[in-house]
């Protein structure tokens, strides 16, 4: 069971810090009640009466640790680990319509069309059994929140922004050697470059929100993961 907590005020104020979290007793329908609202408002497919998935987008540059966080967060706490960058390689692999679209995109740096992302998103989200569910690395800009909200039909319960400066983030995708098409200096650059200037939006809508959580990327994986914990146990 999940419900929600207090959200932290001026989030982005402060680019260091970690929150620190208070939890909010709402009572014990607080989440039969968020489901019944996501519904009322989708109207069906992924939300409806008999299925009301708990969201969490997870935000941040690349190399910012949101594949390793989001893999601790799934052994911790039993979520679905949905990386729309890994998605949309799958489609490369498997040499699908938009495949070589997409590859293309990918390799210039640059976004690829909302609506084949989302609907990568949904599909693995409907073919799942589990209920709570990690979107890593979307939405990406203010058009992808805005047809996702509009195809999907809901929002996200919570959003997670690993807050990293460029240089470590530079540093680790040049060092992950996964053979990946976009993990070369120019390529990241150009990642860089389009995650300033789209992201940024995004990150202040969910802030505006009250469910945008920043948390410092710097340091260990050891260290990261304790200032995601505190997050996810005010939650339960």
């Amino acid at each position: 069971m999940w419900r929600r907590v207090t959200s932290l005020s001026h989030l982005l104020s402060s680019p260091k810090s970690s929150p620190q979290l208070t939890p909010t007793s709402y009572g014990p329908k607080i989440w039969e009640t968020l489901s019944t609202e996501v519904s009322k408002k989708s109207g069906g497919g992924i939300f409806s009466k008999e299925r009301s998935p708990f969201i969490t987008f997870v935000l941040g540059g690349p190399g910012s640790g949101k594949g390793t966080q989001c893999s601790r967060i799934v052994e911790t706490y039993g979520f679905t680990h949905l990386s729309a960058g890994d998605l949309l390689r799958k489609e490369i692999t498997m040499n699908s319509e938009n495949g070589a679209m997409i590859l293309d995109t990918i390799a210039k740096g640059k976004i690829v069309p909302s609506e084949v992302t989302i609907k990568l998103i949904r599909k693995a989200i409907e073919s799942a059994e589990n209920d709570k569910f990690l979107i890593d690395g979307f939405p990406r800009t203010e058009e992808n929140r805005i047809a996702y909200e509009r195809i999907i039909g809901a929002e996200p319960n919570i959003v997670l922004f690993f807050d990293c400066p460029e240089e470590v983030m530079v540093k680790r995708v040049l060092s992950r050697n996964e053979g990946r098409v976009d993990d070369n200096i120019d390529t990241v650059k150009e990642r860089l470059k389009a995650f300033r200037s789209l992201n940024l939006p995004v990150i202040n809508h969910y802030s505006n929100k009250g469910v945008l959580y920043k948390i410092d990327g710097t340091g260990t994986e050891d260290e990261i993961f304790e200032r995601v914990r505190a997050v996810f146990d005010a939650w339960k």
